[in-house]
């Protein structure tokens, strides 16, 4: 034997006794002192087996996945879902002290002299039974309004785009822990062999940066990340085989490449290399299935019209029905990004450009997936970072003025997966720029989330450099007020 060989035999030890350790001696202790729970319960047996980390849910679920359709920049709540009567009367007058209580406000606003309210110049309607108030900008979810669940008091910790992005993605706003995408990949796994568990589509054009660490794995494992689909060309880079290469000499390329993989990882054990020989093996089961998914002129003519749909031409639109599509294969986490909603002017004709991309999308999304039996175990949920201001950023003309962040209070629409149908969640102030009413924070509609999946938030966990690790951080209470009896 190699001293080399004897060492890492040595290390390979003491890796298994350092793990096992609590492990195997909780194992031990758990057999002992309650060995009905190794044999498994009648209600043990009605949770269903999940393919990843956890095994097994920890109770029943209500719905299966969750369609993330993130409007990156923060539309403005108050132009859309939450109007206020004393803003219209109020404008062009300082939002009073008592209402903002001195707090905090960016540095593209705190240099002003006067923070002069501002009312949204849209019409709004009552919409659907529930009563929603529904901007005109939103005629096509107005018609769904009764599907839905809008929460108007949600509230969140950064005022600044990149961190309120981090924090809504991972529960923290530093970046470097796993995002709920890959949180959901490492504990439930996906229920495709041929597609990834965790898959990110954008559109839209301008707005802030879409960093790739907004659908990362952080320090989980690589291949529980977002795999981003792109709009042109190969929706995966190198998914298709080079000129002149065939699928067989592929495949034998990648065999002999994953036996070079397996004898370095059982020298070093080191995870990154399994991810590896993970990540190739989908890659090539993806040669076949990721052409197939993504050639939506196999959709029908009334299909396409219901989206606003155009095979080949990248749109929201094309998006959400491709996520339609990764719902009925078996994609956990899909997650749609649209950019350019951080309207500090020009909101009016900003936001309605925005509108007239994604609404007919989106609402198409939630009908098509009723039609087809599939939200009652989908949860569909739309949202941006955070909120905008009541007053206005910079001068206010009839046609053109700009609102701030408000991490305040805003407003997200759900539909789906057991969440309470035509339901409208909290209340805010009359200037909507503080809760009055039934808070949610984003630990809390994170905690909720996973509820709906099966999972209990203080139990998904991964210990990295010591400590145990959660979406929800330290905090998180489920919202049973959002979810149907």
């Amino acid at each position: 034997m190699m001293p080399n060989d004897n060492a890492i035999r040595l290390h390979h030890r003491r890796l298994f006794l350092q793990s096992g350790t609590t492990g195997l001696g909780l194992l031990g202790l758990a057999s002992l002192s309650n060995s009905a729970a190794f044999a498994g319960s009648a209600a043990d047996n009605a949770v269903p087996p999940v393919p990843g980390s956890l095994g097994k849910l920890h109770f029943a679920p209500r719905a299966k996945r969750i369609i993330y359709l993130f409007m990156s920049g923060g539309p403005s709540q108050l132009d859309l879902f939450d109007p206020k009567p004393t803003l219209i009367e109020m404008t062009g007058k300082d939002l009073p002290d008592s209402v903002r209580l001195g707090q905090r406000i960016t540095t593209m606003t705190s240099g002003q002299k006067n923070l002069f309210c501002v009312g949204s110049p849209f019409q709004f309607e009552k919409r659907g039974e529930v009563g929603m108030d529904i901007s005109e900008l939103m005629p096509k979810l107005a018609e769904i309004a009764d599907e839905c669940t809008f929460l108007r008091s949600l509230h969140t910790d950064p005022i600044n785009h990149d961190p309120a992005v981090t924090f809504f993605a991972t529960g923290n706003q530093q970046p470097g822990r796993p995002t709920m995408g890959a949180w959901l990949a490492y504990g439930l796994g996906g229920e495709s062999e041929d597609l990834p568990a965790f898959v990110v589509l954008t559109s839209g054009g301008g707005g802030q940066t879409l960093q790739t660490r907004y659908w990362g794995s952080g320090f989980l494992p690589a291949q529980y990340g977002g795999v981003q689909f792109r709009n042109a060309g190969d929706p995966v880079l190198f998914v298709s085989n080079p000129p002149g290469v065939s699928s067989q000499t592929r495949r034998e390329l990648l065999d002999a490449t994953n036996d070079l993989n397996r004898l370095a990882y059982d020298s070093l054990g080191d995870p990154a290399i399994a991810a590896q020989i993970e990540n190739y093996e989908l890659a090539f089961r993806m040669q076949t299935s990721v052409p197939e998914l993504t050639d939506l002129s196999q959709e029908s003519a009334e299909t396409l019209e219901l989206y606003g749909a155009t095979p080949g031409k990248p749109s929201f639109a094309n998006n959400c029905l491709l996520a339609r599509r990764m719902v009925e294969r078996g994609v956990r986490f899909i997650q749609l990004c649209h950019r350019d909603w951080d309207h500090h002017g020009n909101l009016p004709g900003g936001l309605k450009t925005k509108c007239q991309e994604t609404d007919q999308g989106a609402a198409a999304l939630v009908l098509d997936l009723k039609r087809r039996g599939l939200l009652d175990d989908t949860i569909v949920i739309w949202g941006g970072e955070f909120g905008r201001t009541a007053y206005s950023q910079g001068e206010i003309k009839p046609d053109n003025f700009g609102r701030d962040h408000h991490p305040r209070c805003f407003t997200v629409w759900m539909a789906g997966g057991g969440l309470k149908r035509g339901y409208i969640h909290g209340e805010t102030d009359d200037f909507g720029y503080n809760i009055t009413r039934d808070p949610v924070h984003v630990h809390d509609l994170h905690a909720t989330l996973l509820h709906q999946l099966g999972v209990d938030h203080k139990r998904l966990i991964y210990r990295h450099e010591g400590r145990d690790y959660r979406l929800t951080d330290i905090a998180g209470n489920v919202v049973n007020g959002l979810l149907e009896g």
